[in-house]
């Protein structure tokens, strides 16, 4: 099993919006990708900005190029992320899950 982490800012502001558009849009999105197989999404404050760091698993590293395209260290965006992030982390990490 692979674990995929990507992390995101946006002002304090739109924390609940945003929580809003990810519960709606994003989480729904991974769920249909076949061999998905679960999320943690976390978020705090620090730093009067608001933080959310997604982990998600997969089956391996084939079903992340489905999902991501061929350049799969490279970060899924929407559309609507404009309206809300700080900045684009270019990258995502990747981890082998073995416990």
């Amino acid at each position: 099993m692979i674990a995929r982490i990507w992390h995101g800012k946006t002002r304090i502001g739109n924390y609940e919006t945003y929580t809003q558009f990810i519960k709606n849009t994003a989480i729904p999105d991974y769920s249909k990708t076949s061999g998905f197989i679960k999320l943690s999404f976390l978020r705090n404050i620090k730093n009067n900005e608001a933080h959310f760091t997604l982990i998600t698993y997969w089956e391996n590293l084939e079903v992340i190029k489905n999902f991501a395209g061929e350049d799969y260290e490279k970060a899924k965006y929407y559309p609507e992320d404009d309206d809300f992030l700080l900045e684009f982390e270019e990258k995502v990490e990747h981890f082998e899950v073995f416990a």
